[in-house]
Parts: C-alpha cells; sequence; structure tokens
C-alpha cells in the first residue's frame, strides 16, 4: 500500500504540519504500508530531516521565482504557484498512489479533486481551519471543534480525543497523572515553536528571568532567524539552559511545571501531560485554539504585545492556579488520537466487517442513552449489579464517570447513521490495570456489536491488561471472552494481557 503525504515547511509555513505527519507516518509504517513524502524544495524545507527519519522524500518541482506571503494568513503564497500546477507536478513527479495525505494551507477541495481524479486513490486530509475538501476522511484536532462543521460528503473526525501526538506521550500518561506540583523553584519550558519570526521567545525571558526563582528550558532551532540572538542571551544566564531540539519531547516536557510557549500541536502535547501552559499566539490560525484551551480553564493568555507587562503577573497566576490547571489539561487529551487514526485509515483503505463501527469518548449529552439502555431488562438480566439505578443516581454516576481522566467511557457508534449501538467502559484498577465492561443497545442485539469493540479495544490500548468480570449464567459472553483471546482465570474472571 503506498501511502504519500503532502505537506511543506518554511519560514512562512513553520515545521508544525511536517513533525504532525512524520508521527501519523510511523503509525502507518507499523502497520506495513510504504511511505512517501511529497515536498517543494525551498529555503526553511525539513525535507533532510524527513529523510534523517527514514522517509524518502519526493521532491517536487521547485518554483522558478519564490513567491513571498504579502501576510500571514497568505496561503496560497505559501504553496509558491498555483494549485493545478502544483497538483499536476504531484502527480506527475508521484506517479501513483492509494492514498495521499494532504497537511497544507495552501491545499484544498480543488487540488484534491485533480488528484483523486488522476490517481484514483483514497485521500485523508488534515486540517484546522474548516475549508472544503475534496476527501475521504477529514482530520482536524481542534477542541471544541465539531463534524458538522465540514461540509460535504468525507466523515470528519474532529476534536483532540484524533490529537496526533507521539506514542511517548501516551507512555508517559500514566506518570504525568500522579505528577506533584512544582517546589520551590519550578522549571519553565519555554518553546514558540521551529521559527518564532517575532521573537516572543527572548521577550519571555527578559520578562522573567532575574525576576523569578526558577530555572529554565529554552528550546529553538537553528532554522528561527533569531536563533544566535536567543542562545548568545541563554548562555550568558546560569539559570536559563538552551536547546537546538529534542527528540523526546514527553520526557522533556514532564521534567517541567510549567509551559510558555504558542498554541498548536504542543497544546494537546502539554495536556496529555497535564503541563500548565502560558499561551502566547503567535498566528491568526492559533486563536481558536487558544480560545477553547480558555473556555475549558486549562490554560492563561498572554498576547505578543503584552509579554513585557503582563507574563510576570500571569506567571505567578499559573502557580498559585496550578492543581487547576494540571487537572483540566489531563482531561482534554488522553494522546491516544494516533492510535484511533490509524486504525479509521485501515477500515478506510482496507475495509472489513467491522468498518462501519467507531468507538467515540462519552459526552454529558450521552447520559439520558445510556440511562435507557441500563434500564432496560436485558441490560439488567447479567449486570453484577441488578438493581436498576434511579434518573438522579444515573446522572450522578455516569457525571463522575466522564469527569476522571483516568477511566476511558465510550459509546460504539454507526459511521454512516451516527446510531449509538452501545457502551464500552475501561474503570481503571490500578496502573496499566483495567476492568472492561460492555453492554449493548437493545435495538442492536446479534449484530457483533461486542465482539467489533472487543477488537478495536485491542487497537486503541493494546498496552494496558484487560479484566473481565462475567457471570456463570451469561454464557453468551463468557464465549465472548474467551473468542477475543482473554484467558479465562476463575468461574467468572478473564484476563487479556498486553498485546505485543
Amino acid at each position: 500500500m503506498r501511502v504519500i503525504f503532502r505537506v511543506d515547511a518554511s519560514g512562512w509555513i513553520g515545521s508544525g504540519h511536517v513533525m504532525r505527519c512524520l508521527v501519523l507516518a510511523d503509525a502507518l509504517k507499523l502497520r506495513g504500508y510504504d511511505i512517501y513524502f511529497a515536498c517543494l524544495p525551498q529555503s526553511g524545507d525539513m525535507i533532510s530531516y524527513i529523510e534523517e527519519r527514514g522517509f524518502e522524500v519526493i521532491k517536487l518541482t521547485p518554483a522558478k521565482e519564490p513567491c513571498t506571503p504579502k501576510y500571514e494568513a497568505d496561503y496560497d503564497a505559501w504553496l509558491q504557484r498555483s494549485f493545478s500546477e502544483d497538483a499536476l507536478d504531484f502527480v506527475q513527479v508521484v506517479g501513483k498512489a492509494d492514498l495521499v495525505i494532504t497537511d497544507h494551507y495552501a491545499i484544498s477541495q480543488p487540488w484534491q479533486k485533480l488528484v483523486k481524479q488522476a490517481l484514483s486513490c483514497f485521500l485523508v486530509a488534515i486540517d484546522d481551519l474548516v475549508r472544503e475538501h475534496n476527501a475521504d476522511l477529514i482530520i482536524d484536532q481542534t477542541l471544541g471543534r465539531k463534524f458538522t462543521e465540514y461540509s460535504g460528503s468525507a466523515r470528519a473526525l474532529t476534536g483532540s480525543e484524533y490529537a496526533i501526538l507521539a506514542p511517548s506521550f501516551a507512555a508517559l500518561r500514566e506518570h504525568a497523572c500522579h505528577r506533584n506540583g512544582p517546589g520551590s523553584r519550578p522549571k519553565v519550558l519555554i518553546s514558540m515553536g521551529g521559527v518564532d519570526s517575532p521573537n516572543a521567545t527572548l521577550k519571555s525571558l527578559q520578562s522573567l528571568v532575574g525576576k523569578i526563582n526558577a530555572d529554565f528550558t529554552v528550546l529553538l532551532s537553528p532554522r528561527a532567524p533569531h536563533y544566535e540572538q536567543v542562545k548568545l542571551w541563554c548562555d550568558l544566564h546560569s539559570h536559563v539552559r538552551h536547546q537546538d531540539f529534542e527528540a523526546d519531547m514527553a520526557s522533556l516536557m514532564l521534567k517541567h511545571d510549567l509551559a510558555i510557549g504558542a498554541p498548536g500541536t504542543t497544546s494537546w502535547e502539554r495536556a496529555c501531560l497535564g503541563l500548565p501552559s502560558i499561551l502566547v499566539p503567535l498566528a491568526d490560525n492559533q486563536a481558536t485554539i487558544c480560545t477553547q484551551l480558555l473556555l475549558h480553564k486549562a490554560i492563561l493568555k498572554v498576547t505578543l504585545e503584552d509579554i513585557e507587562s503582563e507574563l510576570l503577573l500571569t506567571y505567578q497566576r499559573a502557580i498559585s492556579q496550578w492543581d487547576e490547571l494540571y487537572a483540566a489539561n489531563l482531561k482534554l487529551c488522553d494522546g491516544l488520537g494516533i492510535r484511533r487514526l490509524a486504525l479509521e485509515i485501515t477500515q478506510l483503505i482496507e475495509p472489513n466487517r467491522d468498518s462501519n463501527l467507531q468507538l467515540v469518548i462519552a459526552s454529558y449529552e450521552d447520559i439520558r442513552t445510556v440511562y435507557d439502555w441500563q434500564c432496560h431488562p436485558k441490560t439488567r438480566e447479567f449486570a453484577l449489579n441488578s438493581n436498576v439505578p434511579t434518573w438522579e443516581e444515573h446522572q450522578d454516576w455516569m457525571q463522575r464517570k466522564l469527569a476522571l481522566a483516568s477511566d476511558f467511557f465510550y459509546l460504539v457508534q454507526d459511521k454512516a447513521t451516527e446510531e449509538k449501538l452501545g457502551v464500552l467502559r475501561l474503570d481503571k484498577l490500578k496502573p496499566k490495570h483495567y476492568l472492561v465492561s460492555i453492554f449493548v443497545a437493545p435495538t442492536a442485539y446479534g449484530r457483533g456489536i461486542a465482539t467489533a469493540v472487543l477488537k478495536m479495544a485491542d487497537v486503541i490500548h493494546p498496552d494496558l491488561t484487560l479484566h473481565a468480570t462475567v457471570l456463570i449464567s451469561n454464557q453468551a459472553s463468557q464465549q465472548l471472552f474467551k473468542k477475543a483471546n482473554y484467558t479465562q482465570q476463575g468461574i467468572e474472571t478473564f484476563i487479556r494481557n498486553p498485546i505485543q
């Protein structure tokens, strides 16, 4: 299966699009797909870095006359040529593809239509800006984004549950759930992205260093226009350490108590590890992310213009509110988005009988639906607690469940009709050990829902030890778990160890 990522990096575009595509590329490579990147050579590109990561780069034809964007959101200029020229060049140079994945603010419906027609391929669009796409699947990891915001026939996977994070973040999530607050000398991470054209990094350092009792780590790459100036400044201050690059961002974030940075994918990285942050928006396309994080009380914000006058006071507020910010962040992102996306893409290009189902994270809007299912006699017949809960008891129970960052509460949904078909819960028993609970909507009995759900749980949660308690009288469910490769430990207990 030949998969081509169409993505660029430059001084204008930054590095974020390439970095998240690399994470998705790694996940698809593990599934046996042949991965290539198609990039336009230009100043500030990341072609050599992509190659260092082990992927072949198909170099597109460079523009004869480089185009300079006239303003910050002049996205069409990012392509350096018209969309039709780029699409035709892509088709000619690439030759063939089974799946094309686009992540580019200058590429949308017209480009995608040309490429799909020419290559007869599947197409997945990664977006943040709610543009029109000619795609089979749209991915938008923006917090609070609704799939209904995208028009057209493509399915849209939206929200931070689909955040494209490296596996190291999910691996360290358990540690993050037990992290302690800052001590007398907090560790502060300043990371404004790969470019930081307005030099918010230096402005932040000058506003805080020498005025607070803290140690600083500054992450800024040589690609940044103010790199030398920032590096020299850091070298002159004993409690400030500069790094060009960090391969293991998850471990670095876990070592710090507070982050100061720009919105973007790093927002979900910080949220996954419960790292409180002060955000400084540097571009118009970061406004929505910032607004949503503020609504969820997960960040504090300082504008670029107000760094000098407000950052110090905002830092002091962040330290005093650390516990609240920490808890709010953990709830926003579990770090498993890349597994969900790899499953969705596999189901798209290699469909099977279960490809019409998906697991979606339950919300407060689902409380009534779940209650109706809970009250059905068939559900209670084999429940560990056969008593039917009152409406008030159920509301209280489910609200508490949904508020827990440590548990997983899913609803099973039909992709085409959006019909809710059942529940999968993973309730934490101890670190890396969870109790599985499944029940199917009364209208969906006999459709193989529970079997499909356990298969999806294996893909999304392969690293967990899953336990199940099934009454001896419920022979159908006992057989379900046996067929799903759970080992029977006792008369009514089963276990599925981590999947290698």
